[in-house]
């Protein structure tokens, strides 16, 4: 069980003794440092938004979340059932001063978590999010008396705002994409998916089969869209002849794609495929984190841009995409941000933006996938047990590697010619994250292999 601070938000396990779980005297201590917090930067907006997941603690949270921020007089504006891009964009829809989003994103049924927003709904920067945990740290609130609370209203148009504004993207060729008369088996693993991505595929004209259907927290499998887990939607796209498969994440701001023979185009290559179509289409500059893969890189070379990576976590890829001026970005964990839509992870504008390319291409997702080039990336993770000495650890791997190429600006990253490993800690769960590229898939397992080894000599 666990309660994890970090750029990502508050996030923790339910059940368990506060301090050490996402317990609900913790999810009211964040929530009144973070809303406290925001009456110091927003002055008279007291407005701020929230959504949910599907997850089977949200309804719970979300009592907790709204009577906290209502008691320091802020006004409630609740999407319910929603996705973090929405929320995200419903902050600037409704002018308000910022907003949480109660999410676990890809963690298991027993975590969740609180998301915050600034009021351009993007993710609170470290330092912001440092002062907040002060605060929390100290119990600084102070709550309004009972002339001053604040109110609680539902937005149950948020959601098909969004949408609205995926379809007038003006790189969504919605006519291209209905012609193509799409059809797509879609796993929406229990939660938010299964409305948000259907609704966007109908205007689409896309035939939509939807598994893990009810949205009641109980995911039918691990909820990280990767391989091991993605099985069932393998099979279903062959069975049903489908055109394409896609799995999001619960709070449907990562995803990928099956092709048509029922195999994986790449969570990693999400991304590649749909920067590729962005960059045919206005040229400029790319970024991803440096655990991404590196055929990001050739894809923006070959359109005449710059690829620049960041360091992990979406904070930091928004603020290197501004840096650099980027037209398109995101992770290889299936995130696409594209900046003047909003910054922020986003499946829906990702989904969309990927049929267009598929459509305008004329090609099947097989065949698109083969025209990116192959690099194989082995993702493996250590457990971390309480009391581990990282800075021993890292300085292990410095000095053993020291003849090649390390960047230290988040974790350890080396180069071994056409390769590398990526090291750090994960900023959602207790783990050590190894990540091992090449153009073989045996090199890059060996290579992670080798790393793993390394780390538990010293542990």
């Amino acid at each position: 069980m666990a309660l994890i601070k970090s750029i990502s938000g508050i996030r923790g396990t339910i059940g368990g003794k506060p301090g050490e779980t996402l317990s609900p005297l913790d999810v009211v201590r964040f929530t009144a440092a973070y809303g406290t917090w925001l009456l110091q930067q927003s002055g008279s907006n007291k407005k701020i938004v929230i959504g949910r997941d599907g997850r089977i603690s949200g309804e719970m949270v979300q009592r907790l979340v709204v009577s906290t921020l209502n008691a320091l007089g802020l006004d409630v504006v609740d999407l319910g059932l929603s996705t973090t891009p929405t929320v995200e964009m419903a902050v600037v829809f409704e002018k308000a001063a910022g907003g949480i989003i109660l999410t676990a994103s890809h963690n298991p049924k027993e975590w969740n978590a609180l998301k915050l927003l600034n009021e351009k709904g993007e993710f609170i920067s470290g330092a912001d999010g440092a002062a907040m945990l002060e605060i929390a740290a100290k119990d600084e609130f102070e709550f309004a008396p009972v002339d001053k609370l604040g109110t609680y209203t539902v937005n149950d148009q948020a959601l098909q705002q969004h949408i609205d504004a995926v379809l007038a993207y003006p790189l969504v060729d919605v006519a291209a994409i209905k012609k193509a008369k799409f059809s797509v088996v879609l796993d929406a693993i229990n939660s938010t998916g299964a409305i948000a991505v259907p609704a966007l595929l109908k205007l689409l004209g896309v035939k939509v089969t939807v598994l893990n259907a009810e949205v009641n927290g109980r995911f039918a499998h691990n909820p990280e869209p990767l391989p091991e887990h993605l099985r069932e939607l393998c099979n279903e796209v062959v069975k049903q002849n489908a055109h394409l498969g896609i799995a999001v994440d619960p709070d449907v701001d990562r995803l990928c794609f099956v092709c048509e023979d029922g195999s994986l185009f790449g969570e990693e290559y999400t991304l590649v495929a749909v920067a590729d179509y962005v960059l045919q289409n206005r040229k400029g500059n790319t970024v991803s984190n440096m655990s991404s893969t590196r055929a990001l890189k050739d894809v923006t070379v070959k359109h005449g841009g710059t690829y620049t990576p960041s360091a992990v976590g979406e904070v930091n890829v928004v603020t290197k995409m501004k840096a650099v001026n980027a037209v398109i970005g995101g992770e290889g964990n299936g995130g696409i941000i594209v900046p003047d839509l909003h910054y922020g992870r986003d499946a829906l504008i990702g989904i969309a933006l990927f049929l267009t390319h598929l459509a305008n291409e004329k090609k099947s997702a097989k065949q698109l996938r083969n025209t990116y080039p192959d690099y194989f990336m082995s993702k493996n993770k250590i457990e971390l047990t309480a009391g581990f000495d990282l800075k021993k650890i890292f300085e292990h791997i410095k000095k053993k590697y020291k003849n090649h190429p390390i960047n230290t600006e988040d974790g350890l990253k080396i180069e071994f010619e056409t390769d590398w490993v990526h090291l750090r800690t994960s900023n959602t769960e207790p783990i050590i994250r190894i990540y091992a590229e090449s153009n073989s898939e045996t090199v890059a397992a060996n290579i992670a292999g080798k790393l793993i080894k390394d780390i538990q000599e010293v542990m």
